[in-house]
């Protein structure tokens, strides 16, 4: 007998737009002015207008963004729902079955990987309940906070954030030491946010695998990409094959922690729980170990940076995405659309103010996006990425990995060459001599490389939002 189980999307969103907007005033969300689209000081890539409230904007639900167009795309997809009709009430498409389904003991495309595992064999009684706080009284627990004592990575002294994110947390913010990305934008050299070559984008999605990933999946391989999921652990034990198809069909998989909290809010063996479990479910589904990660929200100081780099033998090297300024990040806002919060007219502007500033940069770029909803997959498929592929001059598209000019098997802890691609420990943050949580750099922090201004509270992923009909067995 199958159960029917609906959650509650609308409430999930809601929460999602509420904490995303507990940001500093003055940190922003994309790539020039500050548009109608922003949230509490945060703005989207293009557009103009003040910033409405987050509360007010989440209750009312009323998309804040333009509703019309400021650039003709280069191209589309001819097959692309209208943009005017991409919205929060748009009416659920079928999704696509997955192009194959691997089998057990097939051979990876990435170098010394060992053969596929059985996506059948994946018990979810085996793992915390979704979109929980993972228990911190586990086997795997007492094993993982070993290997972080272990590792010789300094842990800094730094408390715990509070939910409301910067404006709760003004001595977290006056404190520089901690590099808190998320009221700064500081970064520090174990941080990814850029691709080193000019007009070279690392092709990113999070928040999946979900029922729409395989139109996603389908679409990239007709257009030969490949890109890098930063993956919710809960969601690769509900979709445990669809995560497979990622890794088989040569997509890069990264760490988006088990139930999408924000990581400067937890203690540290919340935060050894969720990378842990998240790191478990890939390999228990691919066979291979990420080492990378990206914080839900960006959300990440040194305290979180390292513990991140300390997990396990190569540890998990942070992905941000970049900014051009304190202000302005490459975001597209993409995941606001569905819960009616701004415009897919809003997120194609945004995409091409990102475009604009990323072809006066001298270094590649990283944007984010996601792959959890139907809305965020149809503006990938059917704008964004015909729009990116037909630019000129061109861009070449590639998973953060290849962006950084290293084969996808330094991916891997299993399959990575330590010798040529070391652990990001080697670069880690240590602490000072000072008092107590500060810190120094091998490289001096920067504020120039990596930025949304946010912080909140655990969503407990938009389990939260996966008000997908998740399907069980009973």
């Amino acid at each position: 007998m199958k159960l029917l189980v609906i959650a509650s999307l609308s409430a999930a969103v809601v929460a999602h737009d509420v904490h995303l907007n507990a940001r500093q005033s003055g940190s922003s969300s994309t790539a020039t002015a500050p548009s109608s689209a922003s949230r509490s000081g945060t703005s989207s890539v293009s557009g103009t207008g003040a910033a409405t409230s987050a509360a007010t904007s989440a209750a009312a639900a009323t998309p804040s963004g333009l509703t019309t167009l400021t650039f003709t795309p280069a191209s589309t997809n001819p097959t692309a729902f209208p943009l005017e009709s991409i919205t929060a009430n748009q009416s659920s498409m079928p999704t696509i079955p997955l192009a194959s389904t691997p089998a057990a003991g097939e051979t990876p495309p990435v170098s010394l990987a060992p053969p596929l595992p059985d996506a059948a064999a994946i018990a979810p009684a085996s793992y915390p309940s979704m979109d929980t706080r993972p228990p911190l009284n586990s086997p795997e627990m007492d094993q993982w906070r070993q290997e972080v004592q272990n590792s010789g990575v300094p842990i800094p002294s730094i408390s715990p954030t509070v939910a409301g994110g910067c404006p709760t947390n003004p001595q977290a913010v006056a404190d520089n030491s901690r590099c808190w990305w998320t009221c700064s934008g500081c970064t520090r050299d174990t941080d990814i946010s850029d691709c080193p070559d000019k007009l070279t984008w690392g092709l990113t999605y999070d928040d999946g695998p979900s029922f729409y990933t395989p139109n996603l999946l389908n679409y990239l391989d007709e257009q030969k990409l490949s890109a890098t999921f930063f993956v919710v652990g809960s969601r690769g034990v509900q979709f445990p094959h669809t995560l497979q198809e990622e890794y088989m069909k040569g997509h890069q998989i990264a760490v988006h922690t088990w139930s999408h909290p924000a990581l400067t809010t937890l203690s540290n063996d919340e935060i050894i729980a969720e990378l842990g479990w998240t790191k478990k479910i890939i390999k228990d589904v691919t066979g291979v170990t990420p080492n990378m990660m990206r914080p839900p929200f960006g959300d990440i100081d040194d305290r979180v940076r390292n513990i991140s780099i300390a997990m396990g033998k190569s540890g998990l090297t942070p992905v941000m995405w970049s900014r051009m300024d304190a202000l302005h990040t490459f975001d597209t806002d993409d995941f606001d659309v569905h819960g009616g919060l701004t415009t897919s007219q809003q997120v194609m502007n945004n995409w091409n103010a990102i475009m604009g500033n990323a072809s006066s940069r001298d270094s590649g770029f990283i944007v984010l996006e996601h792959d959890l909803f139907e809305e965020t997959v149809e503006l990938a498929t059917g704008y964004i990425l015909p729009d990116a592929l037909a630019r000129n001059p061109p861009l070449k598209i590639e998973p953060v990995i290849q962006c950084l000019n290293k084969p996808m098997s330094d991916a891997y802890i299993e399959t990575n060459d330590n010798s040529t691609n070391p652990p990001a420990a080697s670069g880690v943050v240590t602490l000072s001599s000072g008092a107590p949580g500060s810190v120094q750099a091998t490289g001096e922090a920067t504020n120039g490389n990596g930025a949304m201004g946010l912080s909140s509270p655990s969503l407990l992923m938009v389990a939260s939002a996966l008000a997908f009909l998740a399907v069980s067995q009973l």
